[in-house]
């Protein structure tokens, strides 16, 4: 059985923010059952890792909890986030703190090749 579980955001756009409890709701129960997790924030669901867009963000009307609580969840559980370098190039340098590493497409390819990696997207 895979001990890690990568989960790719890549096709969620931040504009849809219903869409966005999920994959952090899901990582943050991985990560509370002992899983290594990595969420990787690349093309446009990586606007999330700029400064002041999460936390301007809610899953639902009313809501005292912000998509960016969500990420800080998540993190606190042990959940690493990645982001894709071409991210940068679309939405900038300036990053959330719980962005734990800027990595490259090859990096996702290799790990979403190992048999020791379940991997999700969203």
């Amino acid at each position: 059985m895979a001990n890690k579980l990568m989960i790719i955001m890549v096709n969620t756009d931040p504009a849809n923010a219903s869409e966005l409890g999920a994959p952090f709701f899901q990582a943050t129960v991985a990560a509370a059952m002992d899983y290594q997790v990595e969420v990787i924030l690349t093309a446009r669901a990586g606007e999330l890792a700029k400064k002041g867009v999460a936390d301007r963000l809610f899953v639902k009307e009313f809501s005292q909890k912000s998509v960016y609580d969500f990420i800080k969840d998540a993190h606190g559980a042990g959940v690493q986030f990645k982001v894709c370098t071409p991210t940068l190039d679309l939405w900038g340098d300036d990053l959330i703190p719980e962005v734990n590493e800027i990595v490259g497409g090859a990096y996702v390819i290799e790990q979403a090749m190992d048999d020791d990696v379940v991997t999700f997207t969203y």
